[in-house]
């Protein structure tokens, strides 16, 4: 900005994950001179999560988002270790968890979400039983296996965290199962074709997928786990990972009275019912211009997107968020790409192009027009895919499915 009028001010961001921290230099790249603090109750310094279930898990380093000196080169004040209790609107400041004040001038919440532990009965009693969703969690499951004699895992969920984690601990040389409540893997994410895919690639890796496994108790005895399903069944384990989703985070907004609707309801510059905060990242319901229609979604792009929109819109610019999702998994020696949000699509058209690696891409629409496209191996279609998604381009399907037809826009467009 050009003037002083942020000067004086103080913007508090709480949550410094990928969205927190995005914003916090953000809005030193649109003009905000004021103060800029930064909350997270996690004491690590922050950094990039998705490689959590991948690399690190593999006893990589952990990868931080910024340089430590990053931080004070932009005068950002890095608050970790620190929980905030709750937010006054009517004084402009949040509690923290030592009973201080912090005012601000404009707030963000960053505040994500957490993984749901499921009530399943003696779950309290379990050995070495971990969630994966923090640098802490993974170090936990890290050392568990290194201690184990029989490094056996049960993995409980087949969502992606799930399958990224058997994966890695596979590779770390583990015995894993994993046991999924539905019928197929991936259910609620993506088609069948794709759920087969995966489970074949992980049976051909020696990785057990289970299906249609519907966890009721865990029993403990010397320091072993057996994990009892439904169905009678039951698995032994030393170690075992929780990956069935998460909730949103949202207790903070909800008592201070900012509205809920699956997320922290938001409109296109990010700014929530009161126009002194802001909210961004996971924790969000937003409307996706697009699609017409109100998502959350749990996307590093999307937490980044809308922390560019939000600091412009802090600063005095308006800023319309109109990205079209993209998300990614890395599983053995498959990288899957996604673009676009497949749900409501009624046909799918599957391209499987001749190369050394396996390279397949899935094309979602909905009548002729292309909803989302997932891509193995495929980056070109990953690119061409998001193009015509945010062009609306009309697609020739013969031609797309026809491996022998050039892989370039032009010869797909009708």
């Amino acid at each position: 900005m050009s003037d002083n009028s942020t000067k004086n001010s103080i913007c508090v961001v709480i949550g410094a994950s990928h969205a927190g921290v995005n914003l916090a230099f953000a809005l030193r790249k649109e003009g905000w001179e004021g103060e800029v603090l930064l909350f997270d109750k996690d004491p690590e310094l922050p950094y990039h999560r998705p490689p959590l279930s991948k690399t690190y898990l593999q006893n990589e380093e952990v990868n931080l988002l910024k340089a430590e000196d990053s931080y004070q080169k932009d005068n950002i004040s890095l608050n970790l270790g620190v929980s905030v209790n709750s937010i006054n609107r009517e004084n402009k400041t949040i509690i923290l968890s030592d009973g201080s004040h912090q005012p601000y001038h404009k707030l963000v919440l960053a505040t994500g979400a957490r993984p749901i532990i499921p009530p399943i009965p003696r779950i309290e009693n379990a050995k070495n039983l971990y969630p994966l969703r923090t640098a802490a969690d993974v170090t936990n499951i890290r050392n568990a296996f290194q201690n184990s004699i029989n490094k056996r895992v049960v993995i409980i969920g087949g969502g992606y965290i799930g399958l990224e984690t058997a994966a890695s601990i596979k590779k770390l040389g583990g015995t894993v199962t994993v046991l999924e409540r539905e019928s197929r893997i991936l259910a609620r994410v993506t088609a069948p074709e794709m759920s087969d895919f995966f489970m074949k690639l992980h049976s051909e890796n020696g990785v057990e997928i289970l299906t249609d496994k519907n966890v009721i108790s865990i029993d403990v005895q010397d320091d072993v786990n057996t994990v009892n399903c439904a169905d009678g069944s039951f698995y032994i384990a030393d170690i075992i990972v929780v990956g069935v989703g998460i909730r949103v985070n949202t207790e903070l907004a909800k008592e201070a009275q900012l509205v809920i609707e699956n997320g922290i309801l938001i409109d296109e510059t990010a700014c929530t019912n009161d126009n002194d905060i802001y909210a961004i990242g996971d924790c969000t319901f937003h409307k996706n211009p697009h699609y017409n229609r109100f998502v959350r979604l749990e996307s590093v792009q999307n937490a980044v997107d809308q922390a560019k929109v939000a600091a412009a819109a802090i600063c005095g610019k308006k800023i319309i968020y109109n990205a079209i999702p993209w998300f990614w998994s890395d599983q053995f020696n498959v990288k899957l790409q996604m673009v676009g949000l497949s749900e409501g699509y009624n046909q799918l058209f599957i391209r499987k192009e001749e190369s050394e690696t396996t390279k397949i891409s899935l094309w979602y629409f909905k009548d002729d027009t292309l909803l989302a496209v997932d891509a193995i191996n495929n980056p070109k279609a990953f690119v061409l895919g998001t193009k015509f998604i945010k062009d609306g381009s009309k697609i020739d399907t013969t031609k797309l499915i026809d491996a022998s037809v050039l892989f370039k826009p032009l010869n797909l467009l009708i």
